[in-house]
């Protein structure tokens, strides 16, 4: 039985098995309807969550499968104290595999050391989010045909963005990647990730303030939004959170292709006249979520 805790617990060989299976489930969707048939996915969802939460759902209910659990840790018995220990070891007797999103780091790693069947982290604190990194790299595989050989700019919280963590990480095992990180100096990644990912694997990178500046090199522009919810105080989150707002006009100079991603749920950052721009790939990221979850499903539950 395995877990999905981290981005780096899969190869290079086996995202790039979940990345084809995910494009045969796009091909091919009715050879998958029956594949999960009477098997059970519980979501234990700690912290709120639309996009990540309804994605599993969606992917469990294309494959056959039925889901059960809960949406925020209030209408759990955590809210009587029960351990996240407990919880996965109580969920285990109901279904057969568990998507869990929690606030705490690590907790999904405890989850998955107590539960019977396979635990998929979906995202924990300002940690890990391993399937919004496969999700990237479907959409990045997917619009530019290839993972390797292109600069990647990462622009906004790059300091708690725990999904710019995540692909950085995945991108560092792929050749000739090159990363630019555009981000107030308050937000800047944090030294240990450009230590033990980017220095380490001796890949190319480049810090900056300025956007437009090195927009004309990006293949893929990769937007996130600053995380009221990471801030300690209001003043510091008021004073940062509009500082990269993606217009038409800031695209000018930007290659034919370029390739805008966002994790989202957006705020401000990219203005909605930017969304009918055919370089605009969020919403088919969102779509690719789900794909890339069933293929997951699929593996951990051990399914041909």
């Amino acid at each position: 039985m395995r877990s999905l805790i981290d981005i780096l617990s899969l190869s290079t060989e086996e995202i790039d098995e979940l990345i084809a299976v995910a494009e045969d489930i796009i091909a091919r969707p009715e050879a998958y309807r029956e594949k999960c048939r009477y098997k059970k996915l519980a979501t234990l969802f700690f912290e709120p969550s639309t996009r990540t939460r309804l994605s599993f759902e969606a992917a469990m209910y294309e494959l056959g499968g039925s889901v059960l659990g809960f949406s925020e840790a209030n209408s759990s018995s955590a809210a009587k104290g029960e351990s996240v220990a407990d919880t996965a070891r109580t969920v285990s007797c109901y279904a057969d595999i568990i998507a869990m999103r929690h606030p705490k780091e690590g907790a999904p790693l405890v989850a998955s050391m107590a539960a019977s069947v396979p635990i998929i982290n979906a995202g924990d604190g300002g940690h890990n989010h391993p399937t919004q990194t496969l999700t990237d790299l479907l959409t990045i595989k997917r619009e530019k045909g290839r993972l390797n050989n292109m600069t990647v700019g990462f622009c906004g919280d790059l300091k708690f963005g725990r999904t710019v963590h995540s692909l950085i990480e995945a991108l560092s095992r792929y050749t000739g990647i090159k990363v630019v990180l555009i981000s107030p100096e308050e937000l800047k990644l944090p030294g240990y990730l450009k230590k033990d990912i980017l220095d380490a694997k001796e890949i190319e990178y480049t810090e900056t303030t300025d956007l437009s500046a090195v927009m004309p090199k990006l293949d893929i522009l990769y937007m996130t939004r600053v995380q009221r919810e990471r801030f300690f105080n209001e003043e510091d989150y008021l004073r940062l959170k509009d500082s990269y707002i993606l217009t038409p006009e800031k695209l000018e100079n930007a290659k034919s292709d370029l390739a805008i991603l966002h994790p989202l749920p957006r705020v401000n950052e990219i203005h909605t006249s930017v969304d009918a721009d055919p370089r605009a790939c969020y919403f088919r990221q969102v779509l690719n979520g789900k794909f890339i979850r069933m293929a997951l499903i699929l593996k951990l539950l051990e399914v041909e």
